[in-house]
């Protein structure tokens, strides 16, 4: 049986960039990770993407083209910068980005929200390749990384008791089936609890398996229109969740996990595909925080080594549902919320255990990991940015109250 324990964020150093062997290193749990991503991605932030589509009145062929970008976009990045650095690297939209685009981007005429996207992939891209946005996160300390990672995936741990009220036999049983498989064979017990679930769904509450309509999604092109109040209302906004929201936790999140991120081809890297994909609706492609967590967790595999191997099944899948999002998106929005919420919860509940740990370690700095913690499970937002942001915000502003002396290094 796995000792779990001993693969702790802080002590499994994991060099990027090493050669492996993609034959050797492949495995079911972690191509099943990749695909417990998928679900999460598709079956609840699509909800927000389709919202946003709505609220800026895009017609069927725009919205389509938006799924297809931001799916083609985060594929691409997944599957070829997992395999180029060989770590679990997972991107995806960014669901704060869209949220703030329900509210605003009626304002303007799609064109001139075309071209937002396009300069705030731009500026994404120079704060990556520049290294300027690497050089700030790596100087956040190790505990409030930690402590933030956790909050984030606080809400998804409660969220399979929060969901017993639904579906008690969906729920429990999966939850059950989890347990067992846990102490059996704890590399399957993840994939145990999703059969277990779609099985008591189907027998239960239902499991519609509804496919959409057939063929290939057709990209629509747009040529960009830029106009100033698109910049300061859209542009701008965008590119500081993205930042904020998605790279800060995205690379913490990496780091929490022993990796050593090149952030300067991350974010440089899918900066730089948003740009090429703008032009067809995406509002970008970011790194991602929560389902980074399930492929780069312990759940993924036990040897971080063989993890990317689940950020390389997220990519194909990625493709694969944006090629034919007609046929497969309404697939994955009709599971059952009950389904969704302890698949998710059981994938992440190593990932919550080893970033607590790693939060409370050591004695000093925990005043500002609990601040972290609090403020990141939460869910606060605040000018349009996420919790995330706030908890790393408040947890650095905590350590330079208490921690940091003159003369004496913070």
């Amino acid at each position: 049986m796995t000792d779990e324990l001993t693969i702790r964020p802080e002590t499994t150093p994991v060099a990027s960039g090493e050669r492996r062997s993609l034959r050797r290193d492949a495995s079911v749990p972690a191509l099943l990770a990749g695909l417990v991503c998928i679900v999460v991605s598709f079956s609840g932030p699509l909800v927000v993407v389709l919202a946003a589509a709505a609220a800026g009145r895009l017609d069927e062929a725009q919205t389509a083209s938006w799924i297809w970008a931001v799916s083609i976009g985060s594929g691409l990045t997944c599957l070829l910068l997992s395999w180029w650095t060989r770590t679990p690297v997972i991107t995806a939209w960014s669901t704060p980005g869209a949220a703030l685009l329900v509210t605003s981007l009626g304002a303007y005429p799609y064109r001139e929200a075309v071209g937002a996207f396009l300069v705030s992939a731009v500026v994404v891209a120079l704060f990556g390749v520049t290294g300027l946005f690497g050089r700030l996160i790596a100087a956040v300390p190790a505990g409030i990384v930690n402590a933030m990672l956790a909050g984030i995936l606080f809400s998804f741990g409660a969220g399979i008791f929060g969901a017993v009220k639904g579906a008690p036999a969906l729920v429990l049983g999966s939850f059950a089936a989890f347990l067992l498989a846990k102490r059996l064979a704890p590399r399957y017990a993840v994939p145990a609890a999703l059969l277990a679930g779609a099985v008591l769904a189907a027998v239960t509450v239902g499991l519609p398996l509804h496919l959409g309509p057939g063929g290939p999604t057709r990209p629509v092109l747009t040529v960009p229109a830029f106009s100033w109040p698109a910049m300061v209302g859209l542009a701008l906004p965008l590119t500081i969740v993205a930042l904020a929201s998605q790279n800060a936790p995205g690379l913490g999140v990496m780091r929490a996990f022993g990796y050593r991120p090149d952030d300067r081809l991350l974010i440089g890297a899918t900066g730089g595909l948003s740009v090429l994909l703008a032009p067809f609706g995406s509002p970008g492609v970011n790194l991602a925080a929560i389902t980074a967590a399930i492929c780069a967790g312990p759940e993924s595999h036990p040897d971080p080594r063989r993890r990317y191997v689940a950020g390389m099944s997220a990519g194909a899948l990625y493709l694969l549902v944006g090629s034919f999002g007609g046929v497969l998106v309404s697939l994955f929005t009709g599971l059952p919320k009950e389904l969704i919420a302890v698949i998710a919860g059981v994938a992440l509940l190593a990932s919550l255990q080893g970033s607590l740990a790693a939060a409370v370690a050591e004695e000093r700095g925990r005043d500002a990991a609990v601040v972290t913690f609090l403020a990141t499970a939460s869910g606060m937002s605040l000018y349009g940015i996420g919790s995330a942001f706030w908890g790393l915000l408040f947890g650095l502003a905590v350590h330079l109250v208490i921690e940091v002396r003159p003369g004496r290094k913070g």
